[in-house]
């Protein structure tokens, strides 16, 4: 509940520098075009790697995802949503022990603000949940559990309304079970996709 509370926070402050600077001239706001005025779709390969004691058990993930941008204030802050999916790859014979660790596969899906202070830079915020569609193999007591993810990144403009968007975050997990601190996820991730504006 305190990451909700700072993730809203950080939601409502770039909330507030989007509106300030659509308060200034249209020539200003003229120079910070990044994309066409409606949704832009995108399709990326995401890959990471773990940290904290997470990284004790796993070495990195590798997936995929999709994301619609929805503009709210023209060409400088944008609703996200996104959805893909994620595998962290367990490491062999852990600790010299013999024993394998199962690999992770998660659905997450996440909602949050794309903020332009800057032509093709953003600032990105998200929230939402990280589903197991393995959880038997894991011992998890919950199949689901809340996720955050702050995020940079840059759009490079590739013609016409389509983008290179690549972006650098740090998600993490509230516990799978909830009296082990492990079971939460944390990594580095990078993602590059292919976006495209739809009008």
């Amino acid at each position: 509940m305190k990451n909700l509370f700072k993730f809203t926070a950080v939601v409502a402050a770039f909330a507030g520098l989007a509106y300030s600077a659509n308060a200034q001239s249209t020539s200003t706001s003229a120079t910070k075009t990044t994309t066409s005025n409606g949704v832009i779709l995108s399709v990326g390969a995401d890959a990471g790697i773990p940290t904290g004691n997470f990284s004790n058990s796993y070495n990195w993930n590798l997936g995929g995802s999709i994301q619609a941008d929805i503009p709210v204030v023209q060409n400088q802050l944008y609703v996200t949503v996104n959805a893909g999916y994620d595998n962290f790859f367990g490491k062999k014979n852990i600790a010299g022990t013999g024993i394998d660790v199962p690999n992770i596969q998660l659905l997450p899906v996440k909602a949050g603000l794309k903020y332009f202070p800057v032509s093709h830079f953003y600032i990105q915020g998200e929230a939402g949940a990280a589903f197991v569609l393995n959880k038997s193999d894991l011992n998890f007591g919950n199949s689901a559990a809340f996720i955050y993810a702050p995020q940079i990144g840059y759009q490079f403009p590739l013609g016409g309304k389509s983008y290179l968007d690549a972006g650098v975050r740090w998600e993490s997990s509230a516990k799978f079970t909830s009296n082990i601190d492990d079971s939460k996820i944390n990594f580095f991730g990078l993602r590059v996709a292919y976006a495209f504006g739809t009008r």
